[in-house]
């Protein structure tokens, strides 16, 4: 069987304060791409193997695929097909790992509790749908399905560490995310965000300036709204159809950057 493990996308990133034990508290609207890995579970005893086009460098050892599958107490044969680049803010990892606990639910092993021991974003990433995400990532509402969004996905190939990008803020106790209304179309989504940001877009640009760069060729392709997603680098803009969408990722591919045009996933695909 197959598990779709969809790109997640935070639109909205606003940090809201730091708990004693240093985990910042967040709030964010998460919504998940079309585009993403693919998890293939068959019984057998548990292993990992892992291909794609992004499978460079990932290992099979202690990968977080099988820390899921051992905290369900599963066993099964994984292969991991990794699209989505590596630690780029779009929760990969994380997706896989939810991808192999749907998939070992479906192999009749019960989700276990407590799955944000697999990573903050684990939580949000087992239902894959719209969702309001806040304290260190465990407090989730699910939210109505959004509006269609026509997307350009962007990661310059750089890395991005989380630490220093959480080091680099300059405020930690900023206002949550005005309420979240239920959007009528892409517009009302579009100006919305407009009225939101993601906090930690700033120092991840003083680490790593190209995503600035990212963003202004967003801009520059007529993109309605260019964001970074997570703690990046990947970026995504807001276009206003698919066409538009492709030629943006095409052009943007030509700086040799990782590009993609999709669009909001509608729920996990499952073969």
């Amino acid at each position: 069987m197959t598990e779709a493990a969809p790109a997640k996308l935070n639109l909205a990133l606003h940090i809201t304060g730091r708990r004693a034990d240093g985990y910042h508290l967040l709030d964010s609207l998460v919504c998940f791409a079309a585009i993403g890995d693919s998890v293939a579970l068959m019984p057998g005893p548990l292993s990992l193997t892992i291909d794609g086009p992004s499978a460079a460098g990932l290992s099979t050892d202690d990968n977080l695929c099988l820390r899921a599958a051992r905290l369900a107490g599963g066993q099964a044969a994984i292969r991991l097909t990794k699209v989505l680049p590596v630690a780029s803010g779009i929760g990969g990892g994380s997706a896989d790992a939810a991808a192999v606990l749907r998939g070992l639910a479906r192999m009749g092993h019960p989700l276990p509790d407590r799955t944000e021991r697999l990573g903050a974003d684990v939580p949000v990433c087992v239902p894959s749908a719209p969702a309001r995400m806040q304290g260190i990532g465990e407090v989730l509402t699910p939210l109505p399905p959004l509006p269609p969004l026509h997307l350009v996905l962007v990661n310059p190939g750089v890395a991005v560490p989380t630490p220093a990008i959480f080091a680099g803020l300059r405020s930690r106790d900023n206002p949550p995310l005005p309420p979240i209304p239920a959007f009528a179309d892409a517009d009302a989504l579009v100006g919305w965000l407009g009225t939101t940001r993601n906090d930690l877009q700033p120092p991840a640009i003083a680490v790593a300036p190209v995503i600035a760069a990212v963003l202004q060729a967003l801009d520059g392709q007529g993109a309605r709204l260019a964001r970074m997603s997570g703690s990046g680098a990947t970026c995504f803009g807001i276009f206003a159809n698919a066409g538009a969408a492709d030629r943006a990722a095409a052009a943007l591919a030509r700086n040799g950057w990782w590009a993609v045009a999709t669009e909001l996933a509608s729920a996990p695909a499952r073969g």
